[in-house]
């Protein structure tokens, strides 16, 4: 199985890019992020390469490091979601704003990749949970406060709150530290409006 290409990049195309390695050309697929950040041809290339070798067809994808082909991986054990999908994703968002969103449970954020609707971010948020945290560069504290929301068991002042801010208009991201922020000061105990009247200070500054 092919792990790495190193060669020259003869040409680009909409979702691959042709690799001469010692006179043989290797199509590789490869995110629209990946692409767009390769240099122009004809320039020496890295890449780390997934094989995935089917009946009638061999085809490679290729990424700039570990982390984002390790998030291909990871976003295809998600039901529904194939390598097409997972391409996509990672040419929407980078794999830092991925883990975060999924951290956060931020469905809207995955589901701004062109084909993914909210039935498929919703799976990939939820399957995916356990696995952001090691990636996410979110507090701790904000991702508690995520899952509080999605928890129905989670304190009922910190989902209201949380809630009340996303109908005012503030994103999901936004909302959820501005409250993990008052949380952390004011304890566990605050009530749904102490939340959200100090959260708002929390947003204004």
């Amino acid at each position: 199985m092919i792990g790495k290409l190193k060669g020259v990049i003869d040409s680009c195309a909409e979702d691959h890019v042709i690799v001469d390695v010692g006179g043989v050309g290797y199509q590789v697929h490869c995110s629209r992020r990946t692409l767009q950040a390769l240099p122009a041809p004809p320039a020496p290339v890295v890449l780390l390469i997934e094989t995935y070798v089917r009946e009638d067809q061999i085809k490679l994808f290729g990424f700039r490091n570990d982390v984002e082909r390790e998030w291909f991986r990871l976003l295809q054990m998600v039901q529904g979601v194939g390598a097409r999908v997972a391409l996509a994703v990672l040419g929407t968002l980078s794999p830092a704003e991925l883990a975060n969103a999924i951290a956060l449970r931020d469905r809207a954020m995955v589901a701004r990749t062109p084909g993914v609707g909210p039935k498929v971010a919703e799976r990939i948020v939820t399957e995916l949970k356990d696995k952001a945290p090691a990636f996410a560069t979110v507090d701790p504290g904000v991702v508690d406060v995520a899952g509080s929301v999605d928890d129905s068991s989670g304190p009922g002042p910190v989902r209201d709150a949380v809630s009340a801010l996303l109908n005012l208009g503030y994103a999901q991201q936004q909302a959820t530290s501005a409250v993990a922020q008052v949380i952390g000061r004011a304890g566990a105990g605050a009530g749904t409006a102490q939340i959200i009247r100090l959260a708002l200070k929390e947003l204004a500054k």
